[in-house]
């Protein structure tokens, strides 16, 4: 598995119709055949199944719950400007009161905060063309950078959304 690999899994379980696969590459602003090879990976690791690309919604919560910030551990940056990410945008915004923000480094950015690096490159661009997907990459970031009490609000939120 890829951190692009949770992406494209992600916007899948969202998405909640067929999607073809050089629509889904126009989404997430990547050529067809790094989906092509994403979705691979995760047939091979049994969180996709179907002509349809359907997502195996709890292996993947699973995944995310339990192993994600290991295997794409993430520590907060310096201070730069960008977009706001794990507790600095809703939901849990609404939760969690800091004086710290976390943001993906960006020239789009309005906002000065400590920089988290993003699971690749394009998912600022892909987060800012899909509400839906920019609030589920904050909360699996809240999962990644978060203490225990943000990891815990992240997951019921992302159980909400993705099983």
């Amino acid at each position: 598995m890829s951190p692009l690999d949770v992406v494209v899994l992600v916007k899948l379980a969202i998405t909640n119709e067929p999607v073809r696969q050089l629509s889904l590459a126009a989404a997430l602003s990547l050529s067809q055949s790094e989906i092509s090879k994403s979705m691979a990976r995760s047939r091979y690791a049994a969180l996709l199944y179907g002509k349809d690309h359907q997502v195996m919604r709890q292996g993947l919560m699973d995944f995310i719950q339990y192993g994600l910030r290991y295997a794409f551990p993430q520590q907060p940056g310096a201070v730069v400007r960008g977009i706001p990410t794990a507790h600095s945008v809703a939901p849990l915004v609404e939760h969690i009161q800091s004086d710290e923000p976390y943001v993906w480094p960006s020239a789009y950015g309005h906002v000065r905060g400590h920089g988290i690096a993003p699971l690749y490159p394009k998912v600022v661009d892909a987060a800012l063309k899909d509400p839906k997907l920019y609030e589920v990459l904050a909360l699996i970031d809240a999962i990644r950078v978060g203490r225990a009490r943000e990891r815990n609000i992240a997951i019921e939120e992302l159980k909400k959304r993705l099983c």
